[in-house]
């Protein structure tokens, strides 16, 4: 990986973005064209895949936050492993109920789709999660039946898609040249519903709650690490946004650096951080290299996760907090206050 005494890394980026359609993979498996585009052009079809079935890594995973709290839902596989999670934390107290069935050996049962407009429905272990997708919206919805510490839970929360602009990413590793991902992250969609946890209930008003769709297929290799942060809101009233992360595959074509403004896409360079230096909590620095994401982070709360099966393991802090700085949109710059975001550090055998 990297050098963390001082942090210095250059990476060679080209940032190509991918103008054109067509088929995500050739013949052998292999990636047609590498980079980011702004919305997703490349067609995967799992057939396309040169690489044993047990290798093919799929997953929607939705995020609806806001100031006080955060809810999760997941439905994903590694092909020998699936899961269909539902978490909702909030940032002040720590209050957290986590609820997840696992499925062993699953494969293709959850019938994934193969772009991220189609709809998605699974249950099982007394965890019922439907993703309702249409142009416009998409409407989440989960029932979840008491275990151990956690009581039912309940939601159902539309997220409005203003805008087609994504941050999508085809992208390979050196290690492995029939090994890619391909992702499509969206964010800055209002979000209003609720969610019912026992005799509670946490509701979401689209003037202050905001979903993230982070949405992958792909096979890589079986041990990875990487660091990724995401926000969404409002700046003196406009819908401001922002994707970062690095160190998960070749970015040799393009980096994932991404701001979004009013509706419109500006791709940034490099944006280098370390949320282990100094302990997770404390505070850190994001700086780019041209200048365009200029950021300090306050963090607030550290969701950790940690899951062995086997010999899977996973490990992930996910630290939600406030950022504050400056950014570039082209010649405009704006000043960010206190925007709650997050960052997270993963490292994965799996």
């Amino acid at each position: 990986m990297t050098d963390r005494e001082d942090f210095a890394i250059i990476i060679d980026t080209m940032q190509n973005e991918i103008t054109t359609e067509g088929p995500l993979l050739d013949k052998n498996g292999t990636l047609t064209q590498c980079g980011y585009a702004t919305k997703p052009l490349l067609t995967y079809r799992r057939g396309d895949i040169k690489a044993p079935p047990w290798r093919i890594k799929e997953w929607d995973f939705y995020q609806v936050c806001n100031d006080d709290y955060c809810v999760q839902m997941t439905i994903g596989h590694t092909a020998y492993a699936g899961a269909l999670t539902v978490t909702f934390f909030r940032f002040a107290d720590g209050l957290r109920y986590d609820r997840t069935t696992t499925l062993f050996l699953p494969f293709g049962s959850l019938n994934m789709p193969e772009t991220s407009n189609k709809s998605l429905s699974a249950s099982g272990g007394g965890v019922s999660i439907n993703f309702d997708v249409t142009e416009k919206e998409r409407v989440l919805r989960c029932k979840t039946t008491e275990k151990s510490n956690t009581p039912p839970m309940e939601a159902e929360i539309s997220l409005i898609r203003p805008h087609d602009v994504s941050i999508v990413m085809a992208t390979p590793f050196k290690e492995k040249r029939r090994a890619f991902y391909y992702n499509e992250k969206i964010s800055c969609m209002p979000a209003s519903g609720y969610i019912k946890i026992g005799s509670e209930e946490f509701v979401f008003k689209p003037q202050t709650s905001f979903g993230l769709l982070d949405w992958g297929r792909g096979v890589w290799p079986f041990s990875t690490e990487w660091y990724w942060g995401s926000g969404s809101g409002l700046v003196d009233g406009v819908p401001f946004g922002f994707n970062i992360g690095y160190g998960f595959g070749d970015s040799t074509a393009a980096t994932e650096n991404m701001l979004f403004y009013n509706g419109k896409a500006y791709k940034i360079d490099e944006v280098l951080f370390d949320l282990s230096a100094g302990g997770y909590m404390s505070p850190k620095r994001f700086s780019s290299n041209d200048g365009s994401f200029e950021m300090e982070f306050t963090p607030v709360y550290d969701r950790y996760t940690e899951n062995k099966i086997l010999f899977v393991n996973t490990r992930c802090h996910q630290v939600f907090g406030r950022f504050s700085g400056k950014v570039k949109l082209g010649e405009k710059t704006i000043e960010i206050k206190n925007f709650m975001a997050f960052t997270e550090h993963a490292i994965n055998n799996w």
